[in-house]
């Protein structure tokens, strides 16, 4: 089963906290309102660069960096030791490709992305767009204004999930995530596991000397230090796509949740310590 949200003007967004379950936007007919810039987005400036973390995505990644590449110049694709080819697409395209040799998770990806597109004095910004597809390049723009507009360090594409095509069961682990994480980092979050984002050059320099790398987990570890450390954290709404047991997540539901949520325990433990 295969649905979309579409974009939402609510002040409050749910979330899926613990379900990659996505398919690319390319492969079904959005319904979601799109303004008409975003029909035809506009190329983004030098000082973004964008990390894709690709692990046996299948034929997914080529109409994913096509349509980065009509947004900005500069994509990086860490192979996360992906055993199906499907980082092949990377070598006939203008982007940058690193490779590791056996799978070590999406943290140790995107921490490699993000020391490969601060090595380019313009980039000012580090977005990250996953390799299936979930998330669609046309909005990236928008991230981009909102981190401009507020002058954030930490812009997240906020899913929305508040409709009745998301399992009960996701649904009730979405309000218990939102709720644990605003209780335990000060902050309310609109979706904590989303990871369409806009990171700054400057937070990143100053936090991912300390970050080591993992699985899902870094994504909550990165937000963590962004609300722990007083860096300005803003969202921006983004059209859901939502298909159940797409074979392309590599999502494990007990491990990675519980990983995740032992992040989350132990980033706003050292964020209250610090602050003694």
């Amino acid at each position: 089963m295969m649905v979309i949200a579409g974009i939402s003007d609510a002040t409050s967004l749910s979330l899926q906290p613990f379900d990659d379950t996505f398919v690319p936007v390319q492969a079904v007919k959005s319904e979601a309102r799109m303004d008409k810039e975003e029909a035809t987005p506009k190329h983004l400036p030098a000082d973004i660069a964008v990390v894709v973390p690709a692990y046996n995505v299948g034929d997914r990644l080529d109409a994913v960096l096509e349509g980065l590449l009509s947004v900005v110049s500069a994509v990086i694709v860490v192979d996360d030791g992906s055993t199906d080819g499907c980082a092949k697409v990377a070598q006939e395209l203008p982007v940058d490709l690193i490779t590791f040799e056996r799978n070590q998770g999406k943290g140790h990806a995107l921490v490699a992305g993000y020391k490969k597109a601060l090595e380019n004095p313009a980039v000012q910004c580090v977005a990250v767009v996953d390799a299936d597809g979930q998330h669609d390049p046309r909005e990236l723009p928008r991230l981009y204004d909102a981190m401009n507009r507020h002058d954030a360090d930490f812009v997240i594409g906020a899913r929305e999930f508040g409709g009745g095509h998301v399992p009960l069961r996701s649904r009730v682990g979405n309000v218990l995530t939102i709720s644990l994480s605003a209780l335990l980092l000060g902050t309310r979050v609109r979706d904590t596991q989303s990871g369409y984002r806009v990171l700054s050059r400057r937070f990143l320099e100053e936090v991912l000397p300390g970050v080591k790398g993992g699985r899902y987990e870094t994504e909550m570890e990165l937000l963590g230090k962004a609300i722990g450390g007083g860096y300005k954290v803003t969202s921006v709404p983004i059209q859901t796509i939502y298909e159940e047991g797409n074979v392309s997540s590599h999502f494990h539901k007990v491990r990675d949740s519980y990983l995740i949520y032992r992040t989350l325990f132990a980033t706003a433990w050292k964020a209250r310590v610090r602050k003694l």
